[in-house]
């Protein structure tokens, strides 16, 4: 109960930031969140594979230019995007995005961004692997700018904590933050042969698995290991692997968070009537 009651205070405290509520499409949209989620429920009884695929893309969006849906453009014959990045090239789940956003668009159109869809979407994937419900502001608008250049900011797979913490923190998050969303930006990867690599034995749950396989040095990249072997975050792997519920409340927390960073708002983005290409 206490910790419930934490939440909310948390949530409270981001009621109205940025441009951004929790209540933002109110009587203009109010079946959205509803279309979005039935939209991911549907794709991942399909694939459940999609929903790391979903957290990922959210993430990958979230670090380049700001939580702007500037991941979705296409390229165009004057400029390469950011999903043509090497970066890039595995995340899945576009298609998922594309369907709430038609959706969306047949009931309320001009309303919703593609951010919001792409926070909701990401949030509601965690819903369906067997977290808890978070609510996140909403009223991102979508950015204009998708280049190739600016996905140098993504955390590459090498990098040892230090690294990851200075990188975490310019965006805003904490260590605590950086750790606690290492699990499901994670879960998957593709090597050179287009397979996947399962990141621990529960890939397609929202679980605490990745931290207890941490603890016996079953972590696959570099990054992902050396949160245990580095002092300044080995003690919070060993927090998450003994206890689910304190992972669940801090990665709520975390993405929350995440989801604010650089958000566009006004004149500095727009509502994209089509997810791949701007207006």
């Amino acid at each position: 109960m206490i910790s419930i009651l934490v939440f909310c205070l948390f949530l409270s405290r981001f009621s109205v930031i940025h441009g951004l509520s929790m209540n933002y499409y109110g009587t203009r949209g109010p079946m959205v969140e509803m279309m979005v989620r039935n939209t991911v429920n549907r794709a991942l009884d399909s694939d459940p594979s999609l929903a790391a695929g979903l957290l990922r893309m959210h993430f990958h969006d979230c670090f380049v230019e700001g939580c702007d849906a500037s991941i979705l453009l296409n390229s165009t014959k004057d400029n390469t995007a950011e999903k043509d990045s090497p970066a890039n090239l595995s995340l899945r789940g576009y298609e998922i995005i594309d369907a709430a956003k038609d959706l969306i668009e047949d009931h309320c159109p001009g309303i919703v961004s593609c951010a919001d869809i792409v926070a909701m979407a990401a949030r509601d994937a965690v819903l369906w692997a067997g977290g808890l419900f978070y609510d996140i502001p909403k009223g991102r608008k979508d950015g204009r700018r998708s280049m190739i250049e600016d996905t140098r900011n993504l955390p590459a797979p090498f990098l040892n904590s230090s690294e990851l913490i200075s990188i975490f923190s310019k965006n805003g998050l904490s260590i605590k933050d950086m750790v606690s969303l290492s699990d499901t930006l994670s879960k998957t990867c593709n090597t050179g042969d287009n397979a996947e690599v399962p990141f621990d034995e529960t890939r397609n749950s929202f679980d605490n698995s990745y931290f207890i396989g941490l603890r016996k040095n079953n972590g696959v990249l570099s990054s992902d290991q050396t949160l245990y072997t580095s002092p300044r975050t080995r003690g919070i792997v060993n927090a998450y692997a003994k206890n689910t519920t304190r992972f669940f409340f801090d990665f709520q927390q975390a993405m929350v968070k995440m989801g604010l960073i650089d958000v566009k708002e006004g004149s500095q983005g727009e509502v994209r009537q089509n997810c791949q290409r701007i207006n």
